[in-house]
C-alpha cells in the first residue's frame, strides 16, 4: 500500500518551492498553521480530508494533485493499494482512485460510508462539477441546503462551487463514486 503521507509531503514541498512560498505565506493561503504544514511536509502526520481540501483550495489545485505520482503508460488501480482519507470517526472513507491529470482535468474517488456516516465538503473553485454515482446503499446529497436522495445505479451531476454534504441515508454501508471535473482557470 502506498504511503500517501510521503507523497503529500513531497508534493507540498515541491509546490512551495515552485511558488517560492515561505511557511508563513503557505499558512495564510491555506488557513492551516505553519507548524501543521511543516509536520505534513516532514510526513509526521496524516492530514485529514478537511486539511487536504484546505491545502488544495489554498494552493488553487485539485485535491488529488497533492497525492499524485508520475503517470505510467498502463496502470491497474486497486482499492487495496490506495490509502483512504478517513473522516467522521472512521465512518466515511474516501479512496482517491484516479488522481487529477491537468490535461484531462478530472479525478475519481471511491467512497464508503457506514450507517450515519457524514461529510461536509468545502466548496470547490468556480466551474467545478461533481458526478456522484451510487453503487450500493442510499445516499443523501445536500447541495446549497437542498437535499436529494440517490439509490443504487443513480447518478447526479452538480456545480460544486457551493456547500455540499454526503450522508448515508440507508441501512448498512453506502458506496459511491465521485468524479470531479475542474474547469480551466481563466
Amino acid at each position: 500500500m502506498e504511503d500517501y503521507k510521503i507523497i503529500v509531503a513531497e508534493n507540498i514541498k515541491k509546490l512551495r518551492d515552485q511558488r517560492k512560498l515561505s511557511l508563513d505565506k503557505a499558512a495564510k493561503l491555506t488557513g492551516i498553521s505553519k507548524s501543521m504544514i511543516a509536520q505534513i511536509e516532514k510526513a509526521e502526520v496524516s492530514p485529514s480530508m478537511s486539511t487536504m481540501w484546505k491545502l488544495a483550495n489554498g494552493f488553487k489545485i485539485s485535491f488529488t494533485e497533492l497525492m499524485s505520482t508520475p503517470e505510467t503508460e498502463v496502470e491497474t488501480i486497486k482499492k487495496v493499494d490506495r490509502t483512504p482519507l478517513v473522516e467522521d470517526d472512521g465512518r466515511f472513507r474516501n479512496y482517491p482512485i484516479v488522481y487529477f491529470d491537468p490535461v484531462k482535468r478530472f479525478e475519481t474517488y471511491l467512497v464508503e460510508t457506514d450507517e450515519k456516516g457524514h461529510l461536509e465538503a468545502e466548496p470547490h473553485p468556480n466551474g467545478t462539477q461533481e458526478y456522484v454515482t451510487v453503487i450500493s446503499g442510499e445516499l443523501k446529497l445536500t447541495i446549497s441546503g437542498k437535499s436529494y436522495t440517490l439509490k443504487k445505479d443513480e447518478t447526479m451531476r452538480f456545480r460544486a462551487n457551493c456547500t455540499h454534504s454526503y450522508d448515508n441515508a440507508g441501512q448498512g454501508m453506502c458506496q459511491f463514486y465521485i468524479i470531479i471535473y475542474y474547469a480551466e482557470a481563466k
